[in-house]
């Protein structure tokens, strides 16, 4: 079975991080988002994957080649120099994707389950497309996917043939497909794949069911939200079971308050109050202070005297001697407020 991970979005809720990296290919907790959800798509049963590329397309290609080849999966990478949408990107890899039922993921989401049960029961349903769904997220603004009592999609997005007695779910941006699904594509243009693609299926009367998957989904496509995932791995919230060694703790050293280490992480004799992850090469002045509530990236330092709290230091940054942090993501020279209360 194959999949695909949508990679060609912008990221514009992102800048400037997304000027250095695609979403797909910005590191979480020491690594690519890439390697997660390859790691999902393997223990699935996936044994190729493909990817569409826009924005930074050499980064984009770069970091999933290293990753695919770490995780011995074949990859196939098109690009699209003008951005085709969902439906589009998908149309794309036609060629590689029609001999078989196959996967299409998200790129900016966690979500560590197991999908195994999914495709299993695609290929029971005869359906042209399953849709992974969970119950709608409270306070979120999510298009609502409306499903019947027989588990038949009814509507997307308001969009659809409709129904009597539809409950409405989240799309979690997890997918299978049967290749049938190429027939109801434009043939060229961008477009949508669940407001227009399914709908013209749904109206020509096949099948889009959608399935049930419990398990921790985030959309980390705002600076709050790849926050507030941070934060949710490191407080235990996240079940890491299915991402086996690609596990961001596998490797580290548990030290005392709920800090994981990079072994070659120096520390010394600063402050800390887990949870808190410090990468590789990273370096913590005598006298910082970092935690709760800290991702500290790969060869960042942060200066003596430092006080750092419920953020994300990227790889590479200094944090001040003196400098004080919360809720913000740090880069370079940017500083990116993170509120938790706005996720």
């Amino acid at each position: 079975m194959k999949a695909m991970v949508l990679c060609a979005g912008l990221g514009t809720r992102l800048r400037p991080l997304t000027e250095r990296w695609p979403k797909p290919a910005m590191p979480l907790l020491g690594q690519p988002l890439l390697r997660y959800h390859l790691a999902v798509l393997k223990a699935a049963g996936v044994t190729a994957v493909g990817i569409n590329t826009h924005h930074l397309p050499d980064t984009m290609a770069e970091v999933a080649r290293a990753e695919c080849e770490r995780a011995k999966l074949p990859l196939h990478v098109v690009h699209e120099p003008v951005i085709q949408g969902t439906g589009g990107g998908i149309r794309g890899l036609r060629e590689f994707l029609a001999d078989d039922d196959f996967f299409v993921f998200n790129g900016d989401i966690l979500y560590p389950v197991d999908l195994r049960p999914v495709a299993a029961m695609h290929r029971a349903s005869g359906a042209v497309a399953t849709m992974v769904l969970q119950p709608m997220p409270e306070a979120e603004k999510y298009a609502a996917v409306e499903m019947d009592a027989a588990g038949r999609v009814r509507r997307i997005a308001s969009h659809g043939p409709g129904g009597e007695g539809l409950s409405p779910w989240h799309f979690t941006g997890v997918h299978v497909m049967s290749p049938r699904i190429f027939d109801f594509m434009s043939k060229e243009g961008p477009e949508d794949i669940n407001r227009e693609v399914y709908v013209r299926a749904m109206e020509a009367g096949q099948t889009v069911r959608g399935v049930r998957v419990d398990g921790y989904w985030s959309d980390l496509g705002t600076p709050s939200r790849y926050l507030a995932t941070v934060l949710d791995v490191l407080a235990g919230r996240v079940r890491l079971e299915w991402l086996g060694a690609d596990s961001p703790l596998a490797g580290t050293v548990r030290g005392p308050g709920a800090a994981w280490a990079q072994p070659d992480a120096r520390v010394g004799t600063a402050a800390v109050e887990g949870p808190v992850y410090f990468g590789r090469g990273v370096t913590v002045a005598d006298g910082a202070s970092v935690g709760p509530g800290v991702s500290v990236g790969a060869g960042a330092k942060v200066g003596a005297g430092a006080r750092v709290e419920r953020a994300a230091i990227f790889e590479g940054t200094e944090v001040g001697p003196g400098e004080a942090l919360s809720e913000v993501l740090a880069w370079e020279q940017h500083r990116i407020a993170a509120p938790l209360t706005g996720r």
